[in-house]
């Protein structure tokens, strides 16, 4: 074949699954918790998202729902 070594001839040219998220594009950290009021993880958690395995994700996804509470209830939206 000419073109692509035989090594390329059978990668699969689909992209990768997406990454699954919490982040809701609301964007912006609380100084007091030191978490986004949109997704509340923190920024080391956002911006190492992509390099944790999917186990690693889905452990931090679990916590969210309770640092809800960590945050004073007038800087958030209804529930």
């Amino acid at each position: 074949m000419i073109g692509r070594p035989e090594s390329e001839s059978h990668v699969s040219s689909d992209p990768p699954p997406p990454i699954r998220t919490p982040c809701v594009k609301v964007c912006f950290m609380d100084d007091e918790s030191g978490l986004c009021l949109g997704c509340f993880r923190t920024l080391d958690e956002i911006g190492g998202w992509s390099a944790l395995t999917e186990a690693e994700r889905d452990a931090v996804i679990a916590t969210l729902p309770g640092r809800r509470a960590l945050i004073r209830p007038g800087k958030l939206g209804p529930a």
